[in-house]
């Protein structure tokens, strides 16, 4: 009989278990085998499942992680220690189109290259949301309360809250920590920015109180050493030559006489400082217009009468750092290119550019001081909102739109259409024969000619300027803004959001990319590292309202424009008038 070989495992389970059947056995083996498969499966999907859990939660960990680094680094940071300048700078009414409108006019006025940019271009930072706590389109009063408290309020607030209690203002507390402090600006110097930083009144145009209080008449006494700007007519009393309070109180009299400052009131006064060639003694009063300062470009051919936002900031920097060259502190200094805001509520582009040129050339000046200054300084630029909604592009026929506007039609304005207006009125009122013709005859070859170079005025727009001279100013705007192919979305304010532009310096990331409008202001405070809070404290317990507006929001709006001449029914009817004559092939 031959050998049957038979597996080793199974002869090994037979003389183990000798009943067992062979089949039987490998049937075990098969089963004991899935049930170890399994067994093991299970295993392996629950280890799995617990790898694939901790692998989210340790993801979900590192987010959280990145998240509230960025928040830190957004909302705090180490503040700077030693002696230190600030200067924050307020481009009033200017959205990012007016950047783009005042690049492309240099390039095309001075013949430079695409690629060439604005001094503010270069220092881009980010971008701030600018509503009110009344509403999505903030006023200045509101927007420069974000700055200078760090805190929203209501349209109309010259720092105060909704609940009509005042706030501390960064300006405030840096004079109570011991820096030097100056205002410079090219309007009225009792206007809503400036008014914020060193007054407090319920609605901004008590500019007769903010004046007062800015000297040093108010709760926390003199918390300015220096300002530089217009709004004489709010220090000199009633019925004095260019006052225009309504008391009989002569403000620049009580600043020299109770609060020790120094003043001056004209062009040649300060030139008396300019460049260095006297030292400014402080504190320093130097109000050069009894209202705005006129237009730059306006104001380039009266520079006789009137200093430039560039001028005065630099005169307000060196008296500034000559102040606190022996001190451990150093200086605040907030500079407003305050007149970019009514070329934009007037709707004039000429005006516009050359405002923003001279507001970039002022920053240059700024850079350039920190550049050569001993102390670490740093440079904060924003807008309070933006004014006009400025498109650049117009739509001015029926026919598919042009892609193009008109650099040149600006280029060959030599006044704003705010200096043709007071001219125009002024003719009228000292001319006898004033009729249609005549009018249009003084209109045109007088005024739009000679003033904006535009030898093609139409009949329907010289009658309209002869029909109705009290509009004037808007009618001129219309003109040029026309044929430059600028557009324009209203006369007052816009909610777009608003440029940030710095130096950069010690926690300067915390108003990077977009950001809050009253998160400047923090950084404003901490940068200075300065106690706002304290000094609200301290304004709360003496402070008392002169007026109880009881609930603040949109009822208020007719008392908290920014101040621009009413439209009447007749503009908005001329106006249609006009852009249908116009949009005629």
């Amino acid at each position: 009989m031959a050998n049957v070989t038979t597996p080793l495992l199974a002869n090994d389970r037979r003389e183990t278990d000798p009943d067992t059947d062979p089949n039987d056995s490998e049937d075990a083996l098969q089963g004991q085998s899935r049930a170890t498969q399994t067994g093991r499966s299970w295993h392996m999907r629950l280890r799995e499942s617990l790898l694939f859990a901790w692998a989210l939660l340790a993801t979900a960990g590192v987010l959280v992680l990145a998240v509230w680094a960025s928040h830190q680094q957004q909302t705090s940071f180490d503040k700077p220690a030693g002696k230190r300048n600030l200067i924050f700078m307020v481009s009033d009414g200017m959205g990012p189109a007016s950047l783009s409108l005042t690049r492309s006019f240099r390039q095309y006025t001075e013949g430079l290259e695409y690629g060439d940019t604005l001094t503010l271009d270069k220092h881009f930072w980010g971008s701030s949301r600018t509503r009110s706590s009344s509403s999505l389109v903030t006023d200045s009063a509101a927007g420069a309360t974000a700055f200078s408290c760090g805190k929203k309020s209501y349209n109309g607030a010259i720092s105060m809250l909704p609940d009509n209690t005042p706030c501390g203002t960064v300006l405030e507390a840096a004079k109570k920590s011991g820096y030097k402090t100056g205002l410079v600006v090219t309007t009225d110097i009792t206007d809503a920015t400036p008014a914020c930083f060193a007054s407090h009144v319920d609605i901004r145009s008590q500019n007769d109180d903010v004046a007062v209080q800015e000297v040093g008449n108010g709760t926390l006494g003199r918390v300015v050493d220096l300002m530089f700007g217009g709004g004489r007519c709010h220090f000199l009393p009633s019925g004095a030559a260019g006052g225009c309070r309504e008391d009989d109180i002569n403000v620049v009299e009580m600043a020299k006489n109770e609060y020790g400052w120094n003043y001056i009131g004209d062009r040649p006064a300060f030139d008396e400082f300019w460049e260095g060639k006297k030292e400014v003694p402080l504190p320093m009063l130097g109000l050069f217009a009894d209202t705005d300062i006129p237009f730059e470009l306006d104001r380039r051919n009266m520079n006789d009468v009137y200093p430039s936002l560039s001028e005065m900031a630099k005169t307000a920097l060196r008296a500034l750092e000559k102040a606190t060259e022996g001190s451990d502190q150093g200086f605040f200094l907030m500079i407003e290119g305050s007149r970019i805001d009514h070329a934009g509520h007037g709707n004039d582009p000429a005006a516009q550019v050359r405002e923003v040129l001279e507001y970039d050339k002022a920053f240059k000046a700024v850079l350039d001081f920190l550049d050569e200054s001993d102390t670490p300084g740093v440079l904060v630029a924003t807008s309070d909102h933006e004014t006009g909604g400025l498109s650049v592009s117009r739509q001015v026929h029926a026919e598919y739109p042009q892609y193009l506007w008109y650099p040149a039609v600006l280029a060959n304005a030599s006044s704003s259409s705010e200096h043709l207006a007071h001219r125009l009125h002024s003719h009228i009122a000292q001319t006898s024969d004033n009729s249609t013709d005549n009018l249009k005859k003084y209109i045109n070859d007088e005024l739009i000619i000679p003033g904006f170079g535009i030898h093609d005025a139409s009949d329907e727009e010289l009658t309209a300027l002869a029909s109705h001279p009290e509009q004037a100013q808007y009618l001129f705007a219309q003109m040029i803004s026309i044929r430059a192919q600028i557009g324009w979305s209203t006369h007052g304010h816009s909610a777009v959001d608003v440029n940030i532009y710095s130096s950069g310096g010690p926690g300067a990331e915390a108003i990077r990319g977009n950001v809050e409008n009253t998160d400047v202001g923090k950084y404003l405070r901490n940068y200075l590292n300065v106690d706002v809070d304290a000094v609200t404290e301290e304004l709360n317990k003496n402070f008392k309202s002169k007026r109880n507006l009881g609930m603040i929001g949109y009822e208020i709006a007719a008392d908290t424009t920014d101040k621009v001449p009413a439209l009447s029914e007749d503009h908005w009817v001329v106006h249609e008038e006009l852009e249908t004559a116009r949009s005629k092939p």
